[in-house]
């Protein structure tokens, strides 16, 4: 007799199916279409997900119009039985993830927070809790411990601090990523406008300056520099972000100076690529100096941000799509009347155009290009 579906042994956390319920279960709801972003063959995801679904493991949710994936109550509880460690505080009690809610609002939170997940794990970022340190317990780690490479911890990570989480109660932020000495802390805006939580981000901001960089990782983030990003579902949120047209409330936050460094990129293998160069200043070096060779050094104390001078004009390399820098380099320009070029991606060059003025020229770098570049040099064979 074959074993009914309760019986069956469970796909190891290291397979794909495995991995679709564990994010699933990290995430509480995860958005059917993500699916498609991760790590195999199509043909097999369809049919891993559809096998998950006959052995009673996942089931869709679909109401309002959005469409998501949730763990059955028998997967839940043979999770927790096979692995507690790894679940157990994700699928018992009244946790988010546990008790799901119906309405939108709430829904579309679990995906915003899920397409990070997926983000971050495309651009080679820990993210699974098991394979990770434990950061934010209420009592710190020893002196001790470090990050061995880029490592995020979800918003649900940062609260198990315990009463110091009631300070950023209301932050819009679904984590906190720290890649070398650089600490970013993450938003996704999805497809459309963010509203700031002004005064929560602010505690937010100062609690992982105190947590982090004093008291949990002094050796490795002490001099850290807090930046941030924000994630979309295309680049049609750029433009609003710096305030061209619509609500300009929605952009006070990113420009009124308390991330000098603020990116946005998109929630797709685009910003997977970007994401990456950021976690690796080594990389990003050598695609800066590949763009910036035939031109000037940048001068000192110039009146214009830049990377490099092309005679007398300025030249930004904006690919990262650092919010705030665009917007100095651009200002700075029409204050002086003078010209300049900007270098972006070629997906990035319609939305920095709605943002630039007539003085800046976009240059355009070949996304695939790049890809098959880096994919082909002998450091990477």
């Amino acid at each position: 007799m074959m074993p009914g579906a309760d019986e069956r042994e469970l796909p190891g956390l290291d397979t794909f199916p495995g991995l679709v319920l564990a994010l699933t279960a990290l995430s509480g709801e995860l958005p059917a279409a993500l699916v498609s972003r991760l790590p195999a063959a199509d043909t097999y995801k369809e049919y891993a997900v559809k096998q998950l679904k006959r052995d009673n493991l996942l089931r869709t949710f679909y109401r309002n119009g959005v469409r998501g994936l949730r763990l059955t109550t028998a997967a839940k509880r043979r999770l927790v039985a096979c692995w507690p460690n790894q679940f157990l505080s994700y699928l018992s009690g009244r946790t988010e993830t546990n008790q799901l809610k119906s309405e939108v609002a709430r829904r579309l939170r679990l995906h915003r927070m899920a397409e990070v997940l997926v983000t971050m794990l495309n651009a080679d970022v820990s993210v699974l809790p098991w394979e990770k340190p434990v950061l934010f317990s209420p009592t710190p780690p020893d002196g001790s411990l470090a990050l061995a490479r880029p490592t995020y911890y979800s918003s649900r990570e940062v609260k198990e601090l315990g009463e110091q989480a009631v300070k950023i109660r209301g932050s819009r932020s679904t984590g906190v990523l720290l890649a070398g000495g650089d600490i970013f802390i993450i938003y996704n805006t999805g497809p459309g406008q963010m509203k700031w939580e002004y005064k929560a981000e602010m505690r937010l901001k100062a609690l992982l300056e105190m947590e982090l960089c004093q008291t949990r990782l002094p050796a490795q983030f002490m001099r850290a520099r807090q930046a941030a990003i924000v994630f979309a579902a295309d680049m049609g949120q750029m433009a609003p972000l710096m305030g061209v047209g619509g609500d300009k409330r929605h952009n006070y936050f990113v420009l009124d100076g308390n991330f000098e460094h603020f990116y946005y990129l998109p929630s797709d293998h685009h910003g997977e690529v970007i994401l990456q160069l950021l976690c690796d200043p080594g990389e990003k070096a050598v695609l800066d100096g590949i763009l910036c060779k035939g031109f000037g050094p940048a001068r000192p104390g110039w009146l214009a941000e830049h990377d490099a001078m092309d005679g007398e004009r300025a030249v930004l390399l904006a690919y990262t799509c650092d919010l705030p820098r665009i917007r100095r380099f651009n200002a700075a320009l029409e204050r002086m009347g003078r010209t300049g070029t900007l270098f972006c991606f070629d997906f990035q060059a319609d939305a920095m155009r709605q943002v630039c003025g007539p003085g800046v020229d976009i240059q355009c770098i070949d996304f695939d290009a790049y890809e098959r570049s880096v994919f082909l040099s002998p450091e990477s064979n």
